[in-house]
């Protein structure tokens, strides 16, 4: 069966199922959602237009990265979105901040069958609609040995080939995180030696990237061999540079978790409700993931080999990522940039 035939069928279904179990509201409610906006035009095509015939309502968006967006929120005092999305390290910005509402785990009920990680990872507040890691691309063609651990970051080898992702990108802090590792300490503790080893990590480093593509860019104009990276940008890469692998590293990858909340001043904070049980229905994280939006959540979604290997995905790796303690990273990382700019130049 064709991936458009699955999509077809699924989406059909789902739309079934769904209208069963949603009671149509007034045409008139408008659904104010804030998100990134990547994969527009297929985001339009699984998710809008779907809920929208679901709902009998409009949907309406606040587009941009994850800091102006919050930062929008902030200035507004919760107000003005009904549903935002965000990266963990963000979202438990705008919980610390009394951001959000709490979620009615009764009215969102596909929370449930989410793997354990993606159904309160901060409490709760939203759910993470996707599970994504961050970990290390190369270009295999150029690099060898192959890279296997976070401290292969250091090698010698590397010198001139690595870019980093800036520290206020989702990423970036990520990297001091790294630093403390290798030099056996807590950065939270003593943040010294974490900064020594990132002052001996630069000669490695052509330049901090702050987006996906410019990242990609990068690889394709044959500047840099190796990256950090989040796996929602690999079959971009693998697309521009076929020779590009995932790291299979031997200390484990990273889990970034994208999160669905509900801000404090929602005005349809029910609609609301039902637009993120519709983002975790099983049958619609199967279309999306097959086409290439977003990793899948929900436990029981069953994906093709080819989409597979695109995501983080399977209680194997999913069970095997690291989780970041947030809280404490959101509170070193003003210093942090500070230090960041200190040691390259910025």
């Amino acid at each position: 069966m064709s991936l458009t035939t699955l999509s077809r069928l699924t989406g059909a279904a789902l739309l079934t199922l769904s209208t069963a179990a949603m009671p149509q509201l007034a045409s008139a409610k408008t659904l104010t959602i804030s998100w990134w906006g990547f994969n527009g035009d297929k985001l339009n095509e699984f998710i809008v237009q779907p809920f929208q015939e679901l709902c009998g309502c409009e949907l309406v968006f606040e587009t941009g990265n994850n800091a102006d967006r919050l930062n929008k929120l902030r200035a507004r005092d919760g107000k003005g979105v009904d549903v935002i999305y965000l990266t963990d390290s963000f979202s438990q910005i705008g919980i610390e901040e009394g951001l959000f509402q709490e979620i009615d785990r009764a009215k969102v009920t596909n929370i449930a069958g989410l793997h354990e990680i993606a159904q309160a990872p901060q409490g709760n507040y939203g759910p993470a609609y996707t599970i994504g890691r961050v970990g290390i691309v190369y270009d295999s063609a150029k690099v060898s040995p192959p890279i296997t651990s976070w401290n292969d970051l250091w090698r010698a080898d590397l010198a001139s080939s690595l870019s980093l992702p800036g520290i206020t990108t989702t990423a970036g802090p990520m990297v001091v995180m790294l630093a403390g590792d290798k030099a056996g300490t807590s950065v939270f503790a003593d943040s010294a030696p974490a900064w020594a080893e990132v002052a001996a990590l630069k000669p490695n480093v052509v330049k901090n990237y702050n987006t996906g593509s410019e990242m990609i860019n990068l690889f394709s104009t044959g500047e840099i061999t190796v990256s950090l990276a989040q796996d929602f940008s690999l079959g971009q890469l693998q697309a521009a540079v076929p020779s590009v692998v995932w790291a299979d590293l031997s200390d484990g990858d990273y889990a970034t978790l994208n999160t669905v909340n509900i801000p404090k001043g929602a005005e349809n904070v029910e609609l609301a409700e039902q637009f993120i049980n519709f983002i975790l229905d099983p049958a619609l994280q199967t279309i999306v993931a097959e086409n290439g939006v977003d990793a899948p959540s929900a436990k029981s979604v069953m994906l093709s080999p080819e989409a597979a290997a695109k995501w983080t995905y399977g209680e194997e790796m999913i069970n095997g990522l690291k989780r970041i303690d947030y809280a404490a990273m959101n509170a070193a990382k003003t210093g942090w940039i500070d230090r960041w700019n200190e040691v390259f130049g910025m």
